[in-house]
């Protein structure tokens, strides 16, 4: 029997009926010699033991075929900074997969102590080229006729493809559709790339020279320090349509990653170099801040809800994006609000 979900029984803030399998390969660029430590989620063939972790290693994978996500991490971070989203996602039936990206596995474009200005220079621009490719290598690696050993069981679908990311991440995503013709869903938190750029900040550009319609979310916090509201803001302006942006009431740039306060308040106690220096004095203590929670449920709702909308063609998502979010965010609690008047996909 057909069931047809409908926007009143849609909710994409609880856990989906899958529990969630983790694994771990490795990606081998040939081309730059490089190895990317990737982790993949996805849904899990069996419910989990009664107390059993988020995530079951090397769970047997349920039947697929799953819409893959790529997940892009923010600069400094890791393949693990968002398992609050990419564990919400594989529960849904969603395989989602991140790697370590150049900057962490490749000594060369790793902080030199004896670099000048202009060393420095350059090799900021030679990690910021080379996030787009590393995600062609991962989606490559994950959809062509050779997949890394262990994933055999964990069906791909080849055509239902979306990039998801936070900051530096969060850049990527936006920037992959230029480059990457599989890429058909995008989910931005906090993203770079505004020409509006604070000093200390990735100085990042966006042309937004895409060939194809690639639906687009935007979520940012409205006390974001480093990746400011008004310059997300200007970003959306700038995106191709269709494309739709929520803003979370007092959030700042951590709320899109694991363990937002102790993250936050690891950063706001820091003396960062050079131009960064001024970021931290103007960072809010966590406890003036909304729960680290909110960011978490908004980014995992919202973000789910645009694919199921873009990749899946869910009528009930794309109502609840355009009729229900809002009123859904506040009976939780949580205050965030879309901006702008969204276009329909």
């Amino acid at each position: 029997m057909l069931v047809v979900m409908t926007a009143e029984l849609y909710d994409p803030f609880e856990p989906g009926q899958f529990a969630v399998g983790v694994r771990t390969v490795e990606i081998r660029d040939q081309d730059r010699a490089r190895m990317f430590p990737c982790e993949i989620w996805y849904p899990a063939a069996d419910p989990p033991p009664s107390g059993a972790p988020a995530e079951q290693r090397d769970a047997p994978a349920a039947r697929g075929p799953h819409p893959l996500i790529i997940f892009s991490h923010h600069s400094g971070g890791g393949r693990r900074t968002a398992t609050y989203l990419t564990t919400h996602l594989a529960s849904h039936g969603y395989a989602v997969a991140a790697v370590d990206h150049s900057e962490v596995v490749t000594p060369e474009l790793g902080p030199n102590p004896d670099e000048d200005r202009t060393d420095r220079a350059r090799r900021i621009d030679a990690i910021i080229a080379s996030r787009v490719p590393d995600v062609r290598v991962l989606l490559s690696a994950l959809t062509g006729p050779h997949q890394p050993a262990g994933l055999e069981d964990i069906g791909l679908d080849q055509d239902l493809i979306g990039v998801a990311g936070h900051s530096f991440g969060g850049w990527t995503a936006l920037a992959a559709p230029e480059q990457e013709p599989r890429v058909r869903a995008v989910v931005a938190l906090a993203p770079g790339g505004s020409s509006r750029t604070l000093p200390g900040v990735l100085p990042l550009t966006l042309q937004f020279e895409w060939e194809r319609p690639v639906p687009v979310l935007i979520l940012a916090g409205d006390c974001d320090v480093p990746v400011s509201l008004d310059g997300v803001q200007e970003i959306f302006a700038r995106a191709p349509e269709p494309k739709r942006m929520f803003v979370l009431s007092k959030a700042d740039h951590q709320h899109f990653a694991d363990n937002v306060a102790a993250n936050h308040e690891a950063l706001r106690a820091m003396t960062l170099p050079g131009e960064a220096a001024w970021i931290t004095a103007a960072m809010l203590p966590a406890s003036e801040l909304c729960p680290g929670e909110h960011g978490h449920l908004f980014a995992r709702g919202l973000a789910l809800a645009h694919l199921d909308s873009a990749l899946l063609g869910n009528s009930a998502a794309q109502e609840f994006l355009t009729e229900q979010a809002e009123r859904a965010l506040a009976e939780r609690g949580v205050a965030g609000v879309q901006y702008g008047v969204p276009t329909e996909a």
